[in-house]
């Protein structure tokens, strides 16, 4: 471990914590005269006896259910983003970005978001099912076809794709916020126009 990581730990380590109290008490004792000419080391025999007599740090090696649930799908999106590499032109790897990012914000608050499992699901589903489906479709499309519109089609396959990120980028950008918040009934609400917009049709672009 890196020196400045171990000043870091132990700078927010109960027994920092305890010296740190007893040394400002024997400040205190000191501006108020109490301490004498020898207050220095007061103050410094002080921080000591608070360090030695505080309780040890409590080690956590468990790994929680939610910990490895988050870790399986930080994981899965990591590989689909291996996987995308330069295939796509570069708005649309702009938008995969932004919701990679998104996701792995609410991917960050692995208890909360496991204790809401309609959103667990969503989250799940979009790296999962609905990204991955959406940019496979388009990948097996000829490039020029992709760029064009045909017939009475109001979007080209490129726009109907950026049209499809935009939209799984502005929800989650949703559900995140109403995770950070802690709103339950917008968690669900969020979750279940996620699975009404793009549960049925797997993103297709056909």
């Amino acid at each position: 471990m890196a020196i400045s990581e171990r000043v870091v730990r132990y700078l927010g380590s109960n027994r920092n914590i305890a010296g740190s109290c007893l040394a400002l008490l024997g400040l205190v004792a000191h501006f108020l005269g109490l301490a004498g000419a020898f207050w220095p080391v007061v103050v410094v025999a002080l921080y000591g006896v608070g360090a030695l007599l505080a309780p040890p740090d409590r080690v956590r090696l468990t790994i929680s259910h939610a910990e490895v649930e988050t870790r399986a799908l930080r994981a899965d999106l990591d590989e689909l983003l291996r996987r995308i590499g330069g295939r796509f032109p570069v708005d649309v790897h702009a938008a995969v970005a932004a919701l990679a990012e998104v996701l792995r914000g609410v991917l960050d608050r692995a208890e909360q978001l496991t204790a809401s499992p309609d959103q667990l699901h969503v989250v799940s589903q979009t790296i999962r099912l609905y990204l991955p489906a959406s940019l496979e479709a388009y990948a097996n499309l000829p490039r020029g076809y992709a760029l064009t519109r045909r017939g009475g089609r109001e979007r080209s396959a490129h726009e109907e794709l950026l049209a499809q990120l935009g939209l799984l980028d502005a929800q989650l950008r949703k559900v995140a916020e109403a995770i950070h918040r802690g709103d339950e009934q917008a968690l669900r609400d969020q979750g279940r126009f996620l699975r009404d917009k793009f549960g049925g049709s797997e993103l297709d672009l056909s």
